[in-house]
């Protein structure tokens, strides 16, 4: 049995789902895309190619290789995107929460089952079909768990919009005891750099008490300030609207003191040097395309 165990976004890790660029098929046409990052770099022909991503994952593979850390990879399936774990299941506490993801999705699903095997399968849940929720947008914080969601009228008409409040009520009634933090997140579906496709993609714990924020990417002015509160503006590091869209909260934590970012996001690196965290410095960029990161490429099994 996998004793799966997850408690923050930060504690040492012990083992990951790390996904895979092996066999992801070619460009999506404009039709196809899911978000407005990937329909930019496919519109101007600056889509990644199979071999930079790969090659990238890898440089992420062997970080963890580096810090003992147990990596399961997702079964290869021909001509088809398996990159972001993080969408597809997450771990809270000691269950595993398989997640409703867009249908055509599902196969991802089925390419890690020989992992979810070695769970004990009364530790793992599925969510009735009408529970939208995805991992990207699941945090961690102790006590805590914040959840990123979209609370428009409009939100069937969002290919963006990934988690309902039916999503939020369904992991507050699974963990009464935790506080459940909602926070409302601004969606595009034409301007990337107003897409907060995650709460990832505009917050991120680091360490023990740190986080990475952008402004911006919350509706309400008050969900700001409620983690601003919560963490204090001096340990907050506020991000701008094109490190935003670079994706510069989606780094990954290995520990409390180490996080693995892009080599790119310099001002970011030089701060969490600057507050004592080591940082595994790897190219992300061509995978950056398509409004993921390192966050997104994981899905922690156990942390302790």
């Amino acid at each position: 049995m996998l004793p799966i165990h997850v408690q923050n976004e930060t504690s040492r890790l012990r083992a990951v789902v790390l996904g895979t660029a092996i066999s992801s098929g070619p460009t999506p046409t404009k039709e196809e895309a899911y978000d407005p990052k990937s329909l930019e770099h496919i519109l101007a022909g600056t889509y990644p190619v199979e071999s930079d991503m790969i090659s990238e994952m890898e440089a992420f593979h062997r970080v963890f290789q580096k810090y003992d850390v147990k990596v399961y990879r997702p079964e290869i399936i021909e001509n088809y995107n398996q990159i972001f774990t993080r969408d597809i299941g997450f771990v809270i506490e000691d269950i595993f929460i398989k997640a409703n993801i867009l249908p055509e999705r599902e196969r991802e699903l089925d390419a890690i089952q020989y992992v979810l095997d070695l769970i004990n399968p009364k530790k793992i849940v599925r969510p009735p079909e009408e529970v939208h929720i995805e991992g990207g947008d699941v945090m961690l914080w102790n006590d805590y768990i914040f959840i990123g969601t979209y609370k428009g009228s409009d939100y069937k008409d969002y290919i963006t919009a990934r988690t309902n409040m039916q999503g939020v009520q369904y992991i507050r009634d699974l963990f009464p005891n935790k506080i459940v933090k909602e926070f409302d997140l601004v969606k595009s579906k034409i301007e990337a750099r107003d897409n907060a496709l995650h709460l990832d993609c505009c917050f991120q714990p680091v360490g023990n008490n740190k986080g990475i924020i952008y402004k911006s990417g919350f509706r309400e002015e008050a969900d700001y300030v409620y983690l601003v509160n919560l963490f204090g503006k001096e340990n907050l590091f506020h991000i701008t609207r094109d490190e935003m869209y670079h994706m510069n909260s989606n780094v990954f934590s290995i520990a409390p003191d180490v996080v693995v970012s892009e080599q790119n996001f310099t001002r970011l690196n030089n701060w969490l040097r600057s507050q004592g965290f080591t940082v595994e410095e790897i190219p992300y960029a061509e995978i950056a395309k398509q409004e993921g990161l390192l966050r997104c490429s994981t899905l922690p099994l156990i942390r302790l």
